[in-house]
């Protein structure tokens, strides 16, 4: 789609992910065993027919510069347009740390002034969705709009996470309340803005706000045009361990909300050379998902099995996310835990076990239903005894028994 310059902002911290942001930023997290999270913005973008995309990184940024590389995978690599991976730098007056989502844009103020595009997207890279963007843009071109919105209908309990919209009958954007405690909207932002280029130029070079959602739109609303455009399919703001895992978990439902397998809209990924999945004759596969490479000789019950990991005969995994390259020792039980990439959990260690009363101690509101979560690259002692909603850090190497709620 040429006129169109889509900005994804891919450099937040993300400290509800806790340490599955370790080392990488949110959009570089894996998703569904062989994706990143960001595989979904960028798949969006081209199947949109998007072909002028900016990724803006801050928060360790190697991870996700390996995996984008120069775009192949996503017919990005182009002599005209194309990605580009976009991180700050050091200024003569200190500056060189973006404060948030505007003031990140506004770095790169050069960059969208000098692209011949009428219309700039900006995009959030950590959230799950397949949406086509044409529409959007057709209601942002149609009704003249200085800003467009996207958003999508939410329970009002969870309103308190999201940018919340109110709009009129024509649609146009009246209020919007960033993460309010209470709210009568149902209209969540989905962190989707289409501006109008030489708006948003004058809009960053004016206004000094580091962040479009906290600060600048809920004072815009009142003097620009800002309308809304809804989005009705799947949606998903994975910004929190406990969402990042019911939407890998909702991957296993006899028919998925996120449909991965549909040609018609393939979302694409920087793939591995790996061989298929191998079953061992003492495994047994229960509604999981398995990637590439894996090799499985235990059992593997309602969990997402990554490429490259190697499950043990006699071990049990049930209700879990296992990242790739991730080694289960034979006897291990695995129940209802997230295991980052590159860990190696002992023989008959037992993850995830006894009652989840106590909430974590770092992370109580975040980590209180009984999940636990090994950080990339942990080593977990055989035989080590892990309660539920404990945090093992990356690299951590853990060789005593840990209670539930805890820390290490």
């Amino acid at each position: 789609m040429r006129g169109v310059l889509a900005l994804i902002m891919a450099g937040g911290a993300s400290p509800a992910l806790s340490v599955l942001t370790s080392g990488r930023s949110a959009a570089a997290v894996p998703f569904a065993g062989k994706y990143r999270i960001i595989d979904f913005a960028l798949s969006n973008c081209v199947n949109s027919g998007i072909y002028d995309v900016g990724v803006l990184t801050q928060h360790y940024p190697r991870s996700l510069h390996e995996h984008i590389g120069v775009g192949k995978s996503w017919d990005l690599d182009r002599l005209q347009g194309g990605v580009r991976v976009l991180h700050p730098w050091p200024t003569p007056d200190g500056g060189g740390w973006q404060r948030g989502t505007a003031d990140a844009i506004r770095y790169h103020l050069d960059i969208i002034e000098e692209r011949p595009v009428d219309t700039v997207v900006v995009l959030a890279g950590d959230h799950v969705y397949k949406m086509d963007y044409r529409p959007l843009l057709e209601t942002h071109r149609l009704r003249g709009a200085d800003v467009t919105v996207g958003v999508h209908t939410v329970p009002p309990h969870e309103a308190y996470r999201y940018g919340m919209v109110t709009t009129d009958g024509d649609g146009r954007v009246t209020r919007f309340e960033e993460k309010p405690r209470r709210t009568t909207s149902t209209l969540a932002s989905m962190g989707i803005y289409a501006f109008r280029k030489q708006y948003l130029v004058d809009l960053l070079t004016s206004d000094n706000a580091a962040d479009f959602g906290r600060e600048m739109l809920p004072r815009i609303v009142a003097d620009a045009h800002v309308t809304a455009a809804l989005f009705n399919g799947y949606w998903a703001d994975v910004g929190t361990l406990q969402s990042f895992y019911e939407s890998n978990m909702a991957l296993l439902a006899e028919t998925p909300a996120l449909d991965l397998y549909d040609p018609e809209w393939v979302v694409r990924t920087r793939s591995e050379e790996r061989p298929a999945a191998q079953l061992g004759g003492s495994a047994r596969i229960e509604r999981s998902l398995l990637c590439d490479g894996c090799r499985i000789d235990g059992q593997v019950i309602g969990s997402l099995i990554g490429t490259g990991v190697t499950v043990g005969a006699g071990a049990v995994i049930r209700d879990s996310i296992i990242m790739p390259d991730s080694v289960i020792a034979p006897g291990a039980i695995i129940d209802r835990c997230i295991v980052d990439k590159d860990v190696v959990i002992g023989a008959n260690a037992r993850l995830g076990d006894g009652p989840a009363a106590t909430a974590n101690a770092i992370l109580p509101q975040l980590l209180n239903t009984g999940l636990t979560v090994v950080g990339k690259g942990a080593r977990i002692a055989a035989s080590c005894i892990i309660g539920r909603n404990v945090i093992i850090s990356a690299r951590a190497n853990v060789t005593s028994d840990v209670s539930g709620g805890g820390t290490i």
